[in-house]
């Protein structure tokens, strides 16, 4: 294979590329070789027809399918062999070709600019840990303490009182009649929550130990026996005990009733949890500055096939017209898209990073827990959209990419408090609502739109953009001639 690169023209060029008659020739015996013992003619042992037979019969479509597999194999060793990579799919076109005689086409290639990514080692950004002081920890403690209230029993003359534990027999009839599913045994009821039937808890409050009352509630539109729903009904209570709240001791049985090994352990895994809830979002703030330092770095010439791509896919849902008035905004935000794509792409494969299936599993199964009751639909919408696992894919290996520039970065390391988290946050969301923000830089977005497509099982090809694209281009499948 010989191939001649020709008109340079930025990062556009064309590869003439030859293949001489003999190595043609060789492969066309190949083929002749493979498929002479899978074809039975009548009047031939199976194997042993004669080519001539074989190039009359069938002699088009195999030099079609030799000229398919040299094409792809040679297209793609000849961009391999002078290291270019193409930005997009590559243009094909034949010179010479034919059965007995040599192959000659030309590549026509966009290429990908070489980006630079050293720099991305003294990108700075701040790190922020949010120290959480003792009393927020003992606050958080003392509200889980009254959402896991302890009773302790009555005297026998206690009233009923809101706040109060009612544990009660009762039987049911509507119209008189028993239904099913209308007695109940030792039922715990505590008072003014109303999670029995509405109005329910109101009716016992004034009762005591021993008591026999007459409760009355309409069945609500989720009763099993759809017959009875909205009808009223008659519950006859006897009450068994009436308890009274009492404050909940915080002390280390307390903390192991939790899962911890004493109140110390509680302490620190409960201050553990409050930084978490401001972790993530103050991480994206990191990463966020990141993205932006990158968007400093200059790139010579990017690629008008790729800024076209992204226009496409930013003014889709739009009218010609919204479209054309849009367009110089979005070419400026196309580049931007494109150029930081192009850098953390090129960071991710100097640094050899891979996306796993495991780490795949993993991201869907995040969206699982997203959406508790829908997990069927999720799954669905995975095994259905490939070009959403496609996406999935591109959104782990970029978070991969700046997890590791943050690692070989300079962090500006930030000790704050609760509050001066909660502050910034507050003025990062403020500015994200004052400004135009690249919603590809954004997790948090994606995560929302990746939710509404699954929510609307959507059928929309969800494309990657350019800086998640890792499949090396093919060459377009040539007819034949």
């Amino acid at each position: 294979m010989k191939v001649t690169i020709e008109n340079i023209k930025g990062l556009n060029k064309d590869l003439k590329v030859l293949i001489d008659k003999e190595t043609m020739n060789s492969y066309m015996d190949e083929k002749y070789e493979e498929i002479k013992g899978t074809i039975n003619l009548k009047g031939f042992r199976p194997g042993k027809v004669p080519r001539e037979v074989l190039k009359r019969q069938f002699g088009k479509a195999i030099f079609g399918e030799v000229l398919d597999k040299v094409l792809k194999d040679t297209s793609t060793k000849a961009l391999e062999d002078n290291k270019i990579k193409p930005a997009g799919q590559p243009k094909l076109d034949l010179k010479t070709y034919g059965e007995d005689k040599e192959l000659e086409y030309v590549l026509s290639v966009t290429e990908l600019p070489k980006v630079e990514v050293k720099s991305l080692e003294n990108i700075k950004f701040d790190q922020y840990s949010v120290k959480i002081d003792n009393s927020e920890t003992d606050k958080r403690i003392k509200e889980i303490a009254k959402n896991q209230p302890s009773f302790k029993e009555a005297s026998a003359e206690t009233k009923a009182k809101e706040g109060d534990l009612v544990i009660l027999d009762y039987k049911a009839t509507v119209d008189g009649k028993e239904f099913k599913g209308s007695e109940g045994k030792n039922t715990q009821l505590t008072l003014g929550k109303d999670l029995f039937l509405k109005g329910f808890d109101k009716q016992l409050i004034g009762a005591k130990k021993d008591d026999q009352k007459i409760v009355e509630a309409t069945l609500p539109e989720n009763f099993p026996e759809k017959e009875l729903i909205n009808k009223n009904a008659k519950f006859d209570c006897k009450i068994i005990n009436v308890k009274n709240p009492e404050e909940i001791k915080i002390d280390d049985e307390f903390a192991k009733n939790l899962g911890a090994k004493d109140l110390n352990d509680l302490k620190t895994l409960i201050s553990k949890q409050i930084n978490d809830e401001y972790k993530n979002s103050l991480d994206q703030l990191s990463k966020n500055q990141i993205l932006k330092e990158i968007e400093k770095i200059k790139v010579d010439e990017i690629p008008e096939n790729l800024i076209e791509e992204e226009i496409k896919i930013l003014s889709q849902g739009m009218s010609d017209e919204e479209a054309k008035k849009s367009k110089s905004k979005f070419t400026e935000t196309a580049k931007t898209r494109i150029k930081t794509g192009l850098i953390l792409n090129e960071f991710g494969e100097q640094n050899k990073i891979q996306v796993s299936e495991q780490e795949i599993q993993a991201e869907v199964q995040k969206q699982l827990r997203m959406m508790p009751g829908q997990e069927k639909m999720v799954m669905d919408f995975y095994q259905k959209n490939p070009s959403a696992v496609a996406s999935l894919r591109g959104t782990v290996y970029e978070e991969k990419i700046l997890n590791l520039i943050k690692e070989k970065a300079k962090p500006n390391k930030k000790e704050i408090t609760k509050e001066e988290a909660e502050k910034i946050l507050k003025e990062a969301h403020k500015h994200d609502h004052n400004h135009d923000h690249d919603h590809n830089h954004d997790h948090e977005d994606k995560k929302k739109e990746t939710k509404k497509k699954i929510e609307t099982k959507s059928s929309t090809e969800n494309k990657s953009s350019p800086k998640t694209a890792k499949s090396k281009p093919e060459v377009k499948k040539v007819s034949k001639k």
